[in-house]
């Protein structure tokens, strides 16, 4: 006995309701990248530019990644974790630098820039303010385009790199305050804030920008009396709202400023200039009417410091005295927090790096969009900018030093 066939049941037997297999179409952007990844050796730095991750997700968009081994270390960051993710790991540092597009933290030595590659790309920080003339006459010689992570813009025009650091470095510089307030390493044996019979301690932050709010956020909830100082009115009514009223703010300038830092037990300078080197606000003389074993925290050392007595140190020795004042300038502080700080850039670059693939690299993006890069150049020793070069037709292989970029 046979049942009737239903139309259903025909349907069926043509194989139109069952699962069919379908190829998934692998997406290739115009340029498979060559990406670097090399260990950082410079000043201690533990940060890292990809994570793990990041990398897997350059490598299923049809990229190679290169990673030094031993690259990640001192961020908990496993070759084998680097490997399982796509990555190819490179023993030989030479190999890992004449790759054409090199990711990195800390501005690459002049060592490192010989073993480069004529017209490499390297993406990395460039430190304008502590950088010497010979090290851009080591780049020029090898044609070498250098993207500085601190110029990088989003498209609103903020600096997505330098916030996240500044965020990082906002909440780390209290704890090292406190560390170094202690009676065992040094300082005035207080702590920050005060407790029940005691008067708060007294924290001076110069600047209100992002390093400003993250560290007066955390100064505040340990009790201290928060005093931030600023020349731009509407950054000291930003940081004012954001705060609830709670820090006292006031324009710098010498009288005021000289009398808070008299009294003041913290010092942070985290004035930021938007190009060079910052501007100095606390003099020498400033600085030796301070209390014996108070601390200074100078966050803008990598554009210079902006206190005078202040002078580059490193995780090894991270701090010295002046005036019997304790100083702490290491430029590198969210290396202390060096999985946080490798996971914030890894953030920020993987977009990035993806779009320069779709478009075909750093030199096809230069000179498509107008809003990529605006900047420094040098073309064969001599200063330019882009739309000198695009008048003149400049070949962009000459334009051999890029200090900024948008995205």
């Amino acid at each position: 006995m046979t049942k009737d066939k239903t139309g259903f049941a025909e349907l069926a037997k043509e194989g139109s309701l069952y699962p069919q297999e379908q190829l998934l179409k692998v997406k290739s952007g115009n340029k498979n990248l060559l990406i670097s990844v090399p260990k950082e050796v410079s000043l201690q730095e533990n940060r890292l530019s990809l994570t793990p991750a990041a990398v897997g997700i350059l490598v299923a968009n049809g990229h190679r990644v290169l990673v030094e081994e031993g690259a990640g270390d001192h961020a908990f960051f496993t070759d084998a974790e680097y490997s399982e993710n796509g990555a190819e790991i490179c023993y030989s540092k030479k190999e890992i630098f004449e790759v054409g597009l090199i990711v990195k933290v800390e501005p690459p030595t002049e060592e490192e820039i010989e073993l480069m590659k004529p017209g490499s790309t390297v993406f990395s920080a460039i430190q304008l303010a502590n950088t010497s003339d010979s090290y851009y006459e080591a780049l020029n010689r090898k044609k070498i385009s250098a993207l500085g992570f601190e110029f990088l813009q989003d498209k609103a025009g903020g600096l997505p790199i330098v916030n996240a650091m500044s965020e990082l470095a906002g909440s780390l510089v209290i704890p090292m305050a406190v560390e170094h307030m202690s009676s065992s390493n040094g300082g005035r044996g207080i702590i920050l804030g005060g407790i029940t019979g005691v008067p708060p301690t007294r924290v001076i932050i110069l600047g209100a920008g992002t390093v400003a709010e993250y560290a007066a956020r955390a100064a505040l909830g340990l009790g201290a009396e928060v005093r931030i100082f600023d020349n731009e009115i509407y950054k000291l009514r930003r940081i004012k709202h954001k705060l609830s009223n709670q820090a006292f703010t006031a324009v710098i300038d010498s009288a005021t400023l000289g009398q808070s830092l008299v009294s003041a037990d913290v010092v942070i300078g985290a004035l930021r200039a938007e190009k060079g080197r910052a501007r100095c606000v606390v003099t020498e003389e400033m600085v030796s009417c301070m209390k014996p074993g108070s601390v200074i925290i100078d966050v803008s050392i990598d554009q210079g410091g902006c206190i005078e007595t202040s002078r580059i140190t490193t995780h090894d020795k991270p701090v010295f005295k002046k005036f019997d004042v304790i100083h702490y300038c290491v430029p590198n502080i969210a290396s202390r927090a060096a999985r946080t700080a490798t996971t914030a850039l890894s953030n920020i670059l993987t977009p990035v790096l993806l779009k320069l693939g779709d478009i075909g690299g750093i030199d096809d993006m230069m000179y498509t969009y107008s809003w990529f890069c605006k900047g420094v150049y040098t073309y064969k020793g001599h200063t330019t900018n882009l739309e000198i070069a695009k008048r003149f037709n400049l070949p962009y292989k000459d334009l051999n030093l890029l200090m900024a970029a948008r995205f």
